[in-house]
């Protein structure tokens, strides 16, 4: 089994050949592809390859497949005997990569 770990947006993820992460809003088109250069692990069977901090030469090849919300977080302040309640929501934006391919230049 081949898979990665990479960094994008400061938060790191488990790249698989053919499955889809949500990663954080990324400027690109749907249907670009995109290359993930920061590679901090890189497993290839028996092989593995750790960063340090990054593998040089590995990429990780992505497309992107849709911009997406994810769930309301709904946040409420209160404060007794103050008569404050605030209440405010929010959805962040994630970015769906498919991973095309994984390996090293």
């Amino acid at each position: 089994m081949k898979y990665a770990i990479v960094e994008s947006g400061g938060k790191q993820y488990r790249a698989v050949e053919g499955t889809t992460i949500e990663v954080d809003l990324l400027v690109a088109e749907a249907g670009q592809q995109i290359n993930l250069d920061k590679v901090l692990l890189l497993v290839d069977g028996e092989q593995i390859s750790v960063g340090t901090p990054s593998v040089s030469g590995a990429r990780v090849t992505a497309s992107v497949v849709d911009h997406v919300k994810g769930p309301k977080v709904v946040i409420f302040k209160y404060r007794p005997k103050k008569r404050i309640r605030v209440k405010t929501g929010h959805r962040q934006q994630y970015t769906l990569l498919k991973i095309e391919n994984i390996g090293l230049e």
